[in-house]
């Protein structure tokens, strides 16, 4: 069926490119992610917050190296992405990515999470921060959205402090360990940067 316009971004906006390296500018980097960095994953999919809010946990390394190497599928079929944000050693602190991207519609919804040892350092801030001004400035996303439980204030701070506005609550949204949550739905747009 014809579309009646034309999509906001060409298919091959990402596969027929490789997935970039991105600064903060502050010390931190995005990097895809390397089978080296499974043991931590799992580790931080161990833990309680991260389980709590991304309803899943990885057991093995198999399991942990499996979702590695999903990003380079996942990048491909331009549906999402993913990058390890790492410190000035190359040592992994958390994730940021892209997920639902939409290039018909120019749009994309952020995920983050950062390992507990790496907390309180404002670095899904950074992180958010830096994928949101590539996917705008270089791709030419039109619209970009953060997600969360409305219980997660530490999600809804990041989101507010890297201009995302809170554009209203969706009732029971998402089903978490303890029962269905609400969610915040945040948004910014191209225009706003």
């Amino acid at each position: 069926m014809p579309l009646l316009v034309d999509p906001a971004l060409p298919h091959g906006t990402l596969r027929d490119a490789s997935q970039p390296r991105l600064a903060t500018g502050d010390g931190l980097v995005l990097r895809p992610w390397r089978g080296s960095d499974a043991e931590m994953v799992m580790d931080a999919f161990a833990g309680a917050e991260i389980q709590r809010w991304h309803v899943r946990r990885l057991d093995t390394p198999d399991e942990a190296g499996e979702w590695i190497r999903q990003w380079v599928d996942r990048w491909d079929a331009e549906t999402a992405a993913s990058w390890a944000v790492v410190d000035e050693d190359d040592q992994p602190l958390g994730q940021v990515g892209l997920r639902e991207v939409s290039l018909a519609e120019g749009s994309a919804s952020l995920s983050y999470w950062v390992a507990p040892e790496a907390r309180g350092r404002a670095v899904a801030a950074r992180s958010v921060d830096a994928l949101s001004a590539w996917a705008f400035r270089v791709i030419g996303f039109n619209r970009l959205s953060i997600h969360h439980s409305t219980a997660n204030t530490a999600s809804c701070r990041v989101a507010e402090r890297t201009g995302y506005r809170l554009e209203g609550t969706l009732r029971q949204a998402i089903k978490h360990a303890d029962g269905w949550h609400d969610w915040h739905l945040h948004g910014r747009l191209r225009s706003d940067s």
